[in-house]
């Protein structure tokens, strides 16, 4: 090739290079400022357990990173795709370097502190997902500049300040969601401005004021949550005028007036409207009837008044109006339940706590097959249950107690073959039990308790093989008790006949109650001995036999029933000597022996050294015992010069007897024949516990080493140890007695463990009251070790160095609501069965103890109080060791108003609880502020979001990719959270009125774990 040829093409070659270099370069310089972003990225993170950041290494080209899509021409980085990886850190600003990104999805992880303001630099942006983090601080005005963005969900963080006006500029938006924050202030009316807006959620907040009239020109509204705010005043009417809208959730508002005539009308597309919790009144609109999309119907906790109109074109999922004034106690106040039968799907119908009278329509038996949960409870019913209940053979729950409701008890209910729940307590009853109640073999509670029921029990019962409680006291029942019935092996938490006419003997078969902590046969006219075989009954806590013909001795057997706290044998013909072995029961409640045969020495160790829980009077063959009790002094050998003193002594102590005597009949004839747990309580009465020393429990502990130490609460410190070689672990509680209020705790706590004892409370093993090797004073209460720690360790595993989470710590839905179940049974039973009650004070995760089998156990009643209660005028006096003080987030906010203490408070904690248990959010999360709290966090979410709040951890293992609902299984799994979120909401309501009372929230919890455990779920 010649020279001039040469210099010719490298001409070229330099003209083509200096035409297209500087192309390159740039592309080169942006190419490599997206490498550099994603770095700064990555040195932000603090933790990583699945290790994804690995794969942002230079071995490998950044395109190719974990979750980064870039564009195949230019390789610029488009999308960022990051969620539900358990990434720790913050959101650096070179976020907004990524110059060409369209998705920024960091969703479902825990990025804290701000949202850079260089987010607004992001100008293809038409989708943001930060949802279900940690980020604080204020949206950034700046967003507005996303000029393409089309989505934007900041669920679930802990953002504060306003809504900025200027979001109004986004024109493309069609969904924007900033619901579970704290954010406050106004809703900005230019949100009206976002004309494709579909979807506007901003529930769970602390926004006040008025609903912006503005939102009536969204014309392609769907969707809109402002539930559980503070907002008030009147929706206006604009907004009914949305007619694209499907779903209005609007619940726990301040909003008030009525609800406009043609509702449902002008929504001709709604398919969930919730409107419960505020403060509407006046009619339901008779446009109701047209709603034929509508599937979700919550009215319940308003002011309405009137009758329910017609619901002919109604095919609804869910149709709750309870806690309303709805209903005339008229006698056709229950006809639109007629045009419910048109409702194919219907599952969960709640009409209780209304003014609803009148009688139950024969079309009720036309009701859906569907329908699982039917609750009626608490209004004026009367008349008859149809025959046709038969018909809803998917019930599940019945709860009609608290009505008029009269006649027989239908034999057609046998045929409702998945009912675990039949609660008819409180109504009149009468007629036989139904035999094919024994068809109802799911059944696991029977309540049919003050009605008029005679006849015999049907042995049939005997085939309900799940039965946990059985009750069917004070009713006119005769003949005997079935051996089959009461020996069933399944009754574990109350069986009780109480007050009605049964004869014959306890069968022996009453063996079987191995489980069972209430058995209740008193006043009726059963005889015979009591038979040996009740001493297998190792779990009894309450033992009511009194007010039969029982005869002969107290068993021997009986000694095994250690963990007796009530025993009433009284009003029998029982005879023999009071053996000694119930001196060394630990009956903190009462023991009634009077009214007996009993003769002999009275024991005058352990419980027979408490006049105040014990009665032996009406015994005239007794003899000594403590001077309390005004016995005679037992015959002795005497001389004849002392003869004329014990004659005298006799004297005296016939007249004493006989005096008492006739006070006990005088104050027999004012008693009641209401069946109530008996109790005595003494202000000045204290734990009466085996006392160790301080040198037993400093050896125990090896000198209270920190190695030892397993956890610090509000008065001191708890140690594990061993008391002996080779004796099983305890715990033990060391009170700082420098702390203001720990020796009044002390006290209040062995007050509260002297009166209780329940499989779900933590049981106390010893104490000591003593001085240290200083000479200082030294208090410890000494109690059963649990293996597994407590809930707060498990909801909250600690995070490692290496930033990973303890694995291990992780509780399945089933764990969750078991324990959910044992704390509410522990919380009935402090409630309602312990005598007077009891008011927990300060219930929370860590106070939750969790045994090897993952029991739970409540303790800590350092705050504990007792109510003691007249019945007749309703006040309730209160007794206390020490001030309350509970614990922030989880102290219900009457008591920050200066209300006394009541069992509300603690269903209120309970609620908290609850919700902290399935949302894995603390109550004192930095997202809980300005009026802004759990309580409201879940609210917002029900009945359709929930899969949005729930600990993700639940949903580990379930086939259900994008969407949770999806299959058979995962529908199960979303219904029972959707109860469980739907009681800790009804448990923690701000007004305690409106709180779910806890023995509701217990039965409502065993029927969710009944159809998670069903073979089909």
């Amino acid at each position: 090739m010649g020279c001039g040829c040469f210099w010719s093409c490298f001409y070229i070659h330099v003209v083509v290079c200096l035409l297209f270099f500087p192309s390159a370069t740039y592309a080169i310089a942006g190419n490599d400022t997206d490498r550099l972003a994603l770095l700064e990225f990555k040195d932000k993170i603090d933790a990583d357990p699945f290790g994804v950041m690995s794969s942002w290494n230079s071995s490998i080209h950044f395109c190719k990173w974990y979750g980064v899509t870039c564009s195949r021409r230019h390789q610029r980085v488009t999308e960022l795709d990051l969620n539900s990886l358990k990434l720790v850190g913050t959101i650096p600003p070179h976020i907004g370097n990524l110059s060409f990104l369209k998705v920024l999805d960091l969703k479902n992880n825990s990025f804290r502190q701000h949202i850079p303001p260089e987010v607004g630099r992001l100008r293809r942006l038409h989708t943001l997902y930060l949802y279900n983090n940690s980020l604080s601080g204020e949206i950034p005005s700046n967003i507005s500049r996303c000029s393409d963005l089309i989505i934007l969900s900041l669920i679930n963080n802990n953002l504060s300040g306003e809504i900025p006006a200027e979001l109004g500029l986004l024109s493309k938006l069609e969904f924007l969601s900033v619901s579970k924050n704290s954010l406050s202030g106004s809703i900005p009316p230019s949100l009206g401005n976002l004309s494709s807006l579909a979807t506007l959620s901003a529930g769970l907040n602390n926004f006040v004021g008025n609903v912006p009239e503005s939102f009536g020109r969204l014309k392609n509204l769907t969707f809109l949550g402002l539930l559980m705010n503070q907002l008030s005043g009147i929706i206006p009417s604009s907004i009914f005028n949305l007619s694209s809208i499907t779903l209005l959730d609007i619940a726990s508002n301040q909003f008030e007036g009525n609800l406009p005539t043609d509702l449902f009308i002008s929504l001709p597309k709604l398919e969930t409207l919730n409107i419960a919790v505020n403060q509407f009144d006046g009619p339901i609109p008779y446009s109701v009837s047209n709603a034929s999309n509508l599937r979700d119907l919550q009215l319940q906790g308003n002011k309405l008044t009137g009758k329910v109109p017609s619901l002919e074109r109604l095919n609804v999922l869910v149709f709750f109006i309870d806690n309303n004034l709805l209903g005339n106690a008229e006698f056709d106040d229950l006809g639109f339940l007629c045009s419910l039968t048109n409702a194919s799907i219907l599952w969960q119908l709640d009409i209780s706590r209304n003014k609803f009278g009148g009688e139950i329509p024969e079309c009720f038996g036309n009701l859906s097959s569907n329908l699982e949960m039917l609750s009626l409870h608490q209004n004026q019913i009367s008349g008859k249950i149809p025959a046709g209940i038969g018909n809803l053979v998917n019930l599940a729950s019945i709860e009609a107690y608290k009505n008029k409701l009269s006649g027989i008890i239908p034999q057609s209910i046998g045929n409702l073959q998945n009912l675990v729940r039949l609660i008819l307590d409180e109504n009149k009853f009468s007629g036989p039990i139904p035999s094919s109640l024994g068809n109802l073999t799911n059944l696991n509670r029977l309540h049919s308790a003050d009605n008029n029921l005679q006849g015999t029990i049907p042995s049939s019962l005997a085939n309900c093989k799940y039965l946990q409680l059985l009750d069917f006291s004070i009713n006119n029942l005769t003949g005997t008790l079935p051996p089959q019935v009461i020996g069933l092996s399944s009754l574990s938490i109350y069986v009780g006949f109480a007050q009605n006419n049964l004869s014959g003997s306890l069968p022996r078969e009453v063996e079987n109650l191995k489980n069972l902590g209430i058995l209740d046969v008193s006043d009726n006219m059963l005889s015979g001995e009591i038979p040996s075989s009740l001493g297998s009954c190792t779990s009894l806590e309450y033992l009511y036999m009194q007010g039969n013909q029982f005869q002969g001795p107290i068993p021997l057997s009986l000694s095994s029933l250690r963990g007796l706290q009530v025993l009433d044998l009284s009003y029998n013909n029982l005879s023999g000597q009071i053996p000694e072995f119930l001196a060394g029961f630990n009956l903190t409640i009462n023991l009634n022996l009077s009214f007996n045969n009993f003769e002999g020495r009275l024991p005058t160790d352990g419980v027979f050294k408490n006049a105040s829980i014990t009665s032996v009077m009406g015994n005239s063959r007794l003899c000594g015992g403590i001077p309390e009790f005004q016995l005679p002094a037992c015959k002795l050998k005497r001389s004849d010069k002392r003869r004329p003193k014990l004659i005298a002594a006799t004297i005296a102590g016939s007249i004493g007897a006989i005096l008492v005597v006739l006070s006990f009949i005088f104050l027999l004839r004012l008693r009641k024949k209401s069946h109530k747990l008996s109790s005595s309580y003494s202000e000045n009465s204290l734990l009466k516990l085996p006392n160790v020393s301080y040198r037993d429990l400093h050896k125990a502990t090896d000198g209270f080493s920190s190695a030892n130490l397993i956890g610090t609460g509000s008065f001191g410190s708890v140690y594990k140890g061993i008391l002996d070689e080779g004796g099983p672990v305890i715990a033990i509680k060391v009170l700082n007695l420098q702390h203001h209020g720990a020796a009044k705790s002390f006290m209040a706590e062995c007050e509260a463990l002297r009166n209780i004892r329940h499989r779900n409370l933590v049981k106390i093993v010893t104490a000591c009251s003593g001085v240290d090797y200083q000479g200082n004073d030294f208090k410890a209460l000494v109690y059963e070790y649990m293996d597994n720690g407590n809930l707060e360790e498990w909801l909250h595993p600690p995070v490692s160095a290496d930033g990973n989470y303890e694995e291990s710590k992780n509780l399945n839905l089933l764990q969750r609501v078991n324990i959910a179940i044992d704390v509410a049974s522990a919380i009935e039973y402090l409630h309602h069965h312990c005598g007077n009650p009891i008011v927990h004070c300060d219930l929370k995760p860590s106070n939750v103890l969790l045994d090897d089998e993952m029991t739970a156990h409540i303790g800590d009643f350092g705050l504990a109080k007792f109510l003691l209660e007249n019945i007749q005028n309703n006040s309730t006096n209160q007794f206390s060791s020490i001030g309350l003080r509970g614990t922030i987030g989880y102290a219900p906010p009457e008591y920050g108003l200066g209300s006394e203490v009541s069992t509300y408070g603690d269903v209120y904690s309970y609620g908290v609880l609850l919700l902290e248990m399935f949302t894995g959010k603390r109550p004192t999360d930095n997202i809980f502020k300005e009026g802004w709290n759990l309580h409201k966090f879940a609210e917002s979410a029900l009945p359709n979001r929930v899969d949005e709040i729930v600990d993700p951890i639940l949903f580990q293992g379930e086939s259900h990719s994008e969407n949770p609902r999806s299959g058979r299984d995962n529908r199960t799994t979303m219904e029972c959270l959707i109860s469980m979120v739907g009681i800790g909401i009804a448990c923690s309501a701000e007004l305690p009125a409106n709180r779910m009372d806890i023995s509701d929230a217990a039965k409502k919890l065993c029927l969710i774990r009944d159809k998670l455990t069903a073979p089909d779920g």
